[in-house]
């Protein structure tokens, strides 16, 4: 593993500080801060992250989950997922968000997981994993070798000639449906994140994956007031039941009334360079009866832009399907 200076800042003013300081004192080097580290620690060892300075932030007071003052959910940077997911509110209020982490890893390792580091998890696109292999994303300017190689796992939605990876995080999918906002506090303040202008597209930049600047750290996400009635439902299809990235996934947040839809929120994961909001899925379902052909019909909407490569062109039938299901389950 690449040799790296470790630090315990004493608050979350410090961990800033000592972020910036890093990167001007070393011409930019690569900062990380750390909690679980389930994504971090694996690429370090990897070589695929080599940081000059990792910050540990988990003695800092980021660990709550509370009410905030609007009714909704404030939840902290180093919250661990299994306690978000198990967490009565969660599971009363913001049901997609527990069936979603739920849905993901294995228990030891959403006992390590954190709400942050979900957030900033990175792909599993082989390519990217290999250090052996060009990559954009890793390296700007090498190559995509996914678009011609071994793609069956990778993206269909929001891709560039320059990267197909896709964003791997289950947990994100839901909050992109619950439009949660991120909270930063970087060198020029605080300020407040939606959840969809957080990830970026990979354009010809891949290797900017989210709008944090350097020293940034995210210090909670909050989730708007519940919705009252709203039926919730989080659908994963894998190749096996445990254990695996999604092939394709929806986060479906509806509320109905006299047998139509009267507000959507969907989200779809396995399928985009980021958690995939779906305005026009939306849009098609709101106002239209619940019934089985209008589902297919918002989820022919969402794919609407889809473009497959060589290998994962099935992944528009499935995702499909996932969505109508995933539908048919939140209405039955």
């Amino acid at each position: 593993m690449h040799t790296f200076q470790f630090v315990r800042p004493a608050d979350a003013a410090a961990a800033v500080a000592t972020a910036a300081q890093a990167t001007t004192a070393q011409q930019g080097a690569d900062v990380r801060f750390v909690a679980g580290g389930t994504t971090l620690l694996d690429l370090m060892k990897l070589r695929v992250e080599t940081p000059a300075r990792v910050i540990d932030i988990n003695r800092l007071p980021l660990d709550k989950i509370e009410t905030t003052l609007e009714g909704g959910l404030k939840i902290g940077a180093t919250v661990r997922n299994s306690d978000l997911a198990h967490h009565a509110s969660v599971q009363r209020d913001y049901a997609v968000l527990s069936l979603a982490i739920l849905a993901g890893a294995s228990a030891q390792l959403r006992n390590m997981a954190t709400t942050a580091g979900n957030l900033l998890q990175r792909t599993r696109c082989m390519y990217f994993r290999d250090t052996a292999m060009p990559c954009n994303k890793r390296e700007p300017g090498t190559g995509c070798p996914a678009i011609t190689g071994a793609n069956r796992m990778l993206a269909i939605l929001g891709t560039s000639e320059h990267c197909i990876a896709t964003n791997p995080s289950d947990m994100c999918v839901a909050m992109a449906a619950l439009e949660a906002t991120i909270h930063v506090q970087g060198t020029n303040g605080a300020r407040a994140i939606p959840i969809g202008d957080f990830h970026v597209l990979p354009g010809s930049t891949p290797h900017s994956e989210t709008v944090l600047e350097p020293g940034d750290l995210i210090t909670h996400v909050t989730l708007p007031t519940p919705i009252a009635g709203s039926k919730q439902v989080y659908l994963k299809l894998r190749d096996r039941t445990s254990y695996e990235f999604a092939l394709a996934s929806a986060a479906v947040v509806l509320t109905v009334e006299v047998g139509r839809v009267t507000r959507s929120w969907i989200a779809l994961g396995g399928v985009g360079t980021k958690p995939w909001r779906s305005p026009e899925a939306e849009a098609t379902l709101v106002g239209g009866p619940v019934n089985p052909a209008n589902f297919r019909k918002a989820a022919e909407a969402a794919l609407h832009d889809a473009k497959p490569q060589s290998e994962n062109g099935f992944k528009i039938e499935l995702a499909k399907r996932c969505l109508t299901h995933a539908l048919q389950m939140a209405t039955a």
